[in-house]
């Protein structure tokens, strides 16, 4: 059995590391790299950069930040956000990101994913995706969350599973911020239906609910945000908890 993942997520939106709710209503949080490197000292086992309104204005991928992260960060590091070809992939690789986050370039182009896999390693490539639920199902969304796209979410996870995703990071909007909980029926669907690991983000609020995402959804990894950031918890803290729980952690 794997170790399960703990992983602070990093939304930044202009430079700045912001929390919302339901991906609006926006609170800075503080310096990315600055939190990055705290919660890398904590003993976070991965830490995840997203640029949030990159796709939607169309800016480019935040290079100088990733390489300023990654001398200070001594845990995987993920990015995401505005990366729109083959090339922003390498590059992110390049300035010291260990895997890549693909969203909405997923949608537009899944070939992009199956040449990244293919080229990288499929390790080093993250399909994020972001739902609503609908009815009994749910459905898939673009652009931080701004364009719905009539896509169904268990049958788009099984599509980039079969272009060569290694993980997936699933945030249900509905979810985003709440701290009422992770959306577990969704994750608990998907972890019987694909075999590469999943991330469970969105709802976060309490130690149970991390744990919850682990034995009722059984998602491999729990991304946190507003928890982290505004001190209610530490990484720790949620370690201890998940081992006195019988769920296997890294130290």
């Amino acid at each position: 059995m794997l170790a399960k993942r703990i992983i602070p997520c990093l939304d930044i939106n202009k430079g700045r590391v912001v929390k919302g709710v339901n991906f609006v209503n926006l609170i800075d949080a503080g310096d990315p790299v600055e939190i990055a490197e705290r919660y890398s000292n904590e003993g976070a086992d991965e830490i995840t950069f997203l640029d949030i309104t990159a796709s939607n204005e169309e800016r480019e991928i935040m290079i100088n930040t990733v390489e300023k992260a990654a001398e200070k960060v001594f845990v995987p590091l993920t990015v995401g956000g505005g990366v729109r070809k083959f090339e922003d992939i390498r590059d992110l690789l390049r300035a010291g990101a260990d895997k890549v986050s693909i969203n909405t370039s997923a949608i537009l182009n899944p070939q992009l994913v199956t040449e990244s896999a293919m080229k990288f390693g499929s390790q080093c490539i993250v399909v994020a995706i972001d739902i609503k639920k609908k009815g009994s199902e749910w459905e898939v969304y673009t652009h931080g969350g701004r364009n719905p796209t009539g896509l169904e979410c268990m049958s788009w996870v099984k599509k980039m599973e079969e272009h060569g995703a290694g993980e997936i990071l699933l945030t249900s909007m509905d979810k985003d911020g709440t701290k009422t909980g992770y959306d577990l029926e969704i994750l608990s669907k998907l972890s019987e239906t694909i075999r590469i690991p999943i991330i469970a983000s969105g709802g976060a609020g309490t130690l149970g609910h991390i744990a919850d995402a682990f034995t009722v959804g059984r998602a491999d990894a729990a991304l946190c945000a507003s928890i982290f950031h505004f001190g209610e918890y530490k990484i720790i803290d949620v370690k201890k908890y998940l081992s006195e729980k019988g769920i296997l952690v890294r130290e």
